[in-house]
């Protein structure tokens, strides 16, 4: 049977402990997320509180981390979702995603709508990747895909 959480605390100081062990021992996100059978971001975002992980792989990371069978127990849960505050966030990094959608919000809703009709695009029916890339022009680039499936709004 899965659980729900009542508040973010418990895995908000999950995910503290995790980044803490996960420095001390020198694991990357990739380490932690390799034999789950899990997508990368998919494990990472849960080892941040975003998702429950299955059992499995809730045992396999926490025996990874060092953590106990609590931590385990709660890996499981399903959280309350959302990282960022409310306001504008402050870190760079989330604040330049934040700066996307402000400038491509519309126009990705404008071509989503006109390509899909009146709908969403799923957060839930979701994949993430990202890739680091060679940029042509020097340095890397950042490519993110964002895979959702189309909810088409229904009439009631």
């Amino acid at each position: 049977m899965q659980h729900s959480q009542l508040s973010p605390n418990a895995r908000q100081q999950l995910a503290e402990t995790v980044i803490l062990n996960k420095a001390r021992l020198g694991l990357s996100w990739q380490d932690l997320a390799d034999g789950t059978g899990l997508a990368l971001t998919f494990v990472t975002a849960a080892l941040l509180g975003q998702h429950a992980l299955p059992e499995a792989a809730a045992r396999k990371v926490a025996g990874q981390l060092g953590l106990d069978d609590d931590a385990v127990l709660l890996l499981q849960t399903i959280p309350l979702r959302g990282s960022i505050p409310g306001g504008i966030p402050t870190d760079p990094t989330i604040y330049r995603f934040y700066e996307m959608l402000q400038v491509y919000g519309s126009t990705l809703k404008a071509l989503v709508h006109e390509q899909f009709g009146d709908g969403i695009i799923s957060a839930i029916n979701f994949k993430l990747d990202i890739q680091k890339v060679e940029d042509p022009e020097g340095g890397s680039r950042a490519v993110i895909t964002l895979d959702g499936k189309y909810l088409p709004t229904k009439p009631f």
